[in-house]
C-alpha cells in the first residue's frame, strides 16, 4: 500500500500512509497528517499549536467483500486568532460523518438500482446509515425545487397513513415534476408553498384541483389572476360516492329477497365505466337487471354517465349549454341525490367551465399518487416523514429505487 494508491483508489490525499491491519474480516488502513499541514478549521490560519489528537475511524469503499476502514489520528490545534482548540478539518469526509466521501458516492450509485435494505446488506452496514446518505443527497437536490418556471399546476391531497394522515402535493403540469409536499390537507398545508412562491415571481396561469373550499380560497387569495379548474376525475368521484350512498339506502329500504340480492352485488358495477364492464363475468346483464328494478338508481346512473359528456364538448359555449341543461334535469328529477349534485355543480360552475379556457386536469397527478401509494405500501410505511417527502419530490426523476 502506498500514499499514491490511497489517493487514486480511495480519494484520500494530503495524508501519509502508515500501515495496514487485518482484524475481524476488515482491512484497516492507518494514515496520519503531517504537523506542518495543519490549519485551523474555522479561519484557515497556519499559525496553530498542536494540542494532541483524537483517533477516528471512517468506513470507505470495500475491497471485494471485505469492509475497509481508514483510521486517522485527527490533530487538535490551538488557534491564537480564534482563541479556541479545535480538531483540524478532514478533507476526505464531511463533518460528523463516520464514512468517507468515496463511500458515500459508492452507496449512492448502488441506490440507483437497489433498495436501501439491499445496499445496507451488501455493504454490511445499518439501514439507517444508507438512508441518511440517500436523504442528504435528496435534500441537496430536491428539497427546494425552483418555482420560477411554473405556469400550470395541480394541487391534490393523498392519504399516507392511518388516523387520517394526509400530504398535500403540488405538481408542475408542464414537466410532471412534484414541486411541493406539505403536511396535512387544506389551506394550512399550502402556507410554506406560498411563502416560497412569492419571491420566485412565478406567473401561474391555471390551477387544477378538486372542489375543496379550502384550496379554492387559498388559491384565490394567493393567485388571484390564475384560472381555477375543477378536475373532472374529482367530480366523477364525488358523483360515485353519492351514487353508492343511494344504492345503500335503496338496499336498506328493499323488502323483497330477490330485490335485495340483485342490489347487493352492484356497487362496483355502478362505479365502472360502461366500456370497462367484464363480459366474462356477465357484469353488463347484472347491472341492467339492477337498474331495471330501481328507477331512481337507473336515473342517477344514466345521469352520471351523461355528465361525462361535459368534458367532450367542442367548445365552451356548447359546454355551458350542456351543463345548464344537465343541472335543470337533475333538479327536476325529484331524486334528492341528483338535486344535491346539481346544487354542487351550480356552485362550482365557473371552475368547471374554466376547463375549456386552459384544458388542464390533475390527471397526471393520479399516476404520481399511485407511485406514492406503491412506495408506501412496499416500504411498509416510513418512519421518517421528511425522508418520505423528499422521495416524493424526487419521484419524477426516478434515479433511486422507489422503496426502502
Amino acid at each position: 500500500m502506498s500514499t499514491s494508491l490511497l489517493y487514486h483508489a480511495f480519494g484520500i490525499h494530503g495524508y501519509q500512509y502508515t500501515r495496514t491491519d487485518y482484524q475481524g474480516g476488515q482491512v484497516i488502513f492507518s494514515i496520519h497528517q503531517e504537523p506542518q499541514t495543519c490549519r485551523c478549521s474555522a479561519c484557515g490560519s497556519r499559525d496553530v499549536k498542536p494540542r494532541g489528537h483524537v483517533v477516528r475511524r471512517f468506513r470507505t469503499v470495500p475491497i471485494g467483500s471485505r469492509a475497509t476502514i481508514v483510521a486517522l489520528p485527527i490533530p487538535r490545534v490551538e488557534c491564537p486568532n480564534c482563541g479556541l482548540v479545535r480538531q483540524v478539518a478532514v478533507s476526505f469526509a464531511d463533518p460528523r460523518r463516520t464514512y468517507t466521501k468515496a463511500f458515500e458516492r459508492y452507496a449512492l450509485e448502488l441506490s440507483r438500482s437497489m433498495t436501501i435494505r439491499d445496499v445496507a446488506r451488501h455493504l454490511d452496514v445499518g439501514w439507517d446509515l444508507i438512508k441518511e446518505i440517500v436523504k442528504r443527497d435528496l435534500s441537496r437536490r430536491f428539497a427546494k425545487p425552483k418555482l420560477k418556471h411554473l405556469r400550470r399546476i395541480a394541487i391534490d391531497e393523498i392519504a399516507v397513513g392511518k388516523g387520517h394522515r394526509y400530504l398535500t402535493v403540488v405538481m408542475d403540469l408542464d414537466s410532471g415534476a412534484v414541486v411541493f409536499v406539505g403536511d396535512g390537507k387544506g389551506a394550512d398545508a399550502l402556507k410554506p408553498f406560498w411563502k416560497r412562491l412569492r419571491p420566485s415571481k412565478a406567473k401561474i396561469e391555471a390551477v387544477a384541483m378538486d372542489m375543496s373550499a379550502a384550496y379554492r380560497s387559498a388559491v384565490s387569495t394567493h393567485l388571484p389572476a390564475a384560472k381555477i379548474v375543477f378536475d373532472h376525475s374529482h367530480v366523477v368521484k364525488l358523483f360515485n360516492e353519492k351514487l353508492s350512498e343511494l344504492r345503500r339506502s335503496l338496499y336498506r329500504e328493499a323488502t323483497e329477497g330477490m330485490h335485495k340480492e340483485v342490489l347487493k352485488g352492484t356497487r362496483w358495477l355502478l362505479l365502472k365505466n360502461p366500456e370497462n364492464l367484464d363480459a366474462k363475468k356477465d357484469e353488463k346483464r347484472r347491472l341492467e337487471e339492477a337498474l331495471a328494478l330501481n328507477k331512481p338508481l337507473a336515473t342517477a346512473y344514466y345521469m352520471k354517465e351523461d355528465l361525462r359528456r361535459f368534458w367532450e364538448q367542442p367548445g365552451k359555449r356548447f359546454a355551458t349549454t350542456f351543463l345548464d341543461g344537465w343541472i335543470r334535469r337533475a333538479e327536476a328529477s325529484g331524486i334528492k341525490m341528483l338535486q344535491q349534485m346539481a346544487k354542487t355543480l351550480a356552485a362550482h360552475r365557473s371552475g368547471l367551465l374554466a376547463y375549456y379556457d386552459v384544458m388542464i386536469s390533475s390527471g397526471p397527478m393520479e399516476g404520481t399518487n399511485n407511485k406514492i401509494k406503491t412506495m408506501k405500501r412496499q416500504a411498509y410505511g416510513f418512519r421518517d416523514q421528511e425522508f418520505f417527502k423528499l422521495k416524493i419530490l424526487a419521484i419524477h426523476e426516478s434515479k433511486y429505487a422507489l422503496v426502502g
